[in-house]
């Protein structure tokens, strides 16, 4: 007779071997995307086929899909078969999000954004010992480089969360519905406006983001079909007019980057009617340990290069200062890469 027991006590460094091995996972999903293995696995093959279709090791093959399944990006079939007759197929948040034939594919952000993270990485002590931070070519803020990133990754992760997220958020104000003229500030490729507008026809407005990028927005307003209703214009929010008497204005991942964040706000509350709302949605640093390290990862390279990144309290607090009244605070509204904190404020009728 056999006894199975297990041992549910974890050594207190496996939070951090984990953390060792998930660099491991990462270049799975990398090499996965390289090979196109979500699209080739929108049917269920065996490792043999997959390796022979893409002229692959046999046998590493079938690790890595056993690997992509541990993961929950695939799914196995022929659980009572011989491990070689297993069919992998990919799951559905695969098939949604990493196969590149779909609406909502977003491997190419996700690698962008792997291939930033490790760059900073290499440099983090040289940052911390002489405060200097080097760059990656392809990660510089140059006026083609913002393109590119309005093109691809930016449009991917606006695709695949952010409109979403952005819609969730804004459809459950009362003011939405009547709302008239919209600003969506920074607002790249423009497809939250496409999606705000989409879900109220009477809406209208602008994208308002670096020159560079409003040609993208205008190209994505364009194939929406909703080029009487939005326009794109270019400008700097810290030197360039905003307009006003905007209804509502969409604000997200914005203010990291304005050397004065009250001066910024001032000039977004300026910009709104009496009555009007704005709606600031970026990440802010928590204040409990657990909560906190899902956002230090990931904006641990900004606040080096001295960007704003505020504590928990601190947007809603700058709003207040800036004029704003009737303030709300959503917190951990799912966004690319880290949830983010949602605060909203109006302009008072007086």
């Amino acid at each position: 007779m056999n006894h199975h027991s297990s041992m549910n006590a974890r050594h207190p460094l496996q939070p951090y071997w984990e953390i060792a091995l998930a660099s491991v996972q990462a270049d799975a999903l990398r090499v996965a995307l390289e090979f196109r293995l979500f699209n080739l696995l929108a049917e269920p093959l065996p490792a043999t086929v997959v390796a022979e279709r893409l002229r692959l090791h046999p046998v590493n093959t079938a690790h890595l899909l056993e690997m992509l399944w541990s993961m929950r990006l695939l799914e196995r079939q022929g659980a009572d078969a011989a491990p070689g007759d297993w069919r992998y197929r990919a799951a559905p948040v695969a098939r949604r999000y990493l196969d590149q034939d779909s609406d909502h594919y977003c491997g190419d952000a996700w690698s962008f954004r792997l291939q930033a993270l490790r760059h900073f990485g290499s440099q983090l002590g040289e940052q911390v010992r002489t405060g200097e931070a080097s760059t990656a070519p392809r990660l510089v803020g140059t006026a083609a480089n913002w393109q590119a990133a309005a093109r691809l990754q930016i449009a991917q992760e606006q695709r695949a969360a952010t409109a979403e997220a952005a819609l969730a958020v804004v459809s459950r104000l009362p003011e939405f519905a009547r709302a008239e003229r919209l600003l969506d500030l920074g607002g790249g490729p423009g497809l939250v406006a496409i999606a705000l507008a989409e879900a109220n026809p009477a809406l209208h407005g602008e994208v308002f983001d670096f020159p560079e990028t409003i040609g993208v927005a205008e190209e994505n307003i364009a194939r929406a079909r909703l080029g009487e209703r939005l326009r794109g214009r270019g400008g700097d929010l810290t030197r360039d007019p905003l307009g006003e008497g905007y209804d509502l204005i969409w604000c997200s991942s914005v203010l990291h980057f304005v050397p004065d964040l009250d001066r910024a706000l001032e000039k977004i509350h300026a910009a709104l009617r009496p009555g009007g709302v704005l709606v600031c949605a970026q990440a802010e640093i928590p204040d409990s340990p657990d909560a906190a390290r899902e956002v230090l990862p990931y904006y641990l390279s900004m606040r080096m290069l001295g960007r704003q990144v505020t504590r928990a309290g601190g947007l809603c607090r700058a709003l207040e200062r800036a004029g704003f009244t009737a303030l709300e605070t959503l917190r951990e509204v799912p966004f690319p890469m880290t949830p983010v904190t949602a605060v909203i404020g109006r302009r008072s009728q007086r």
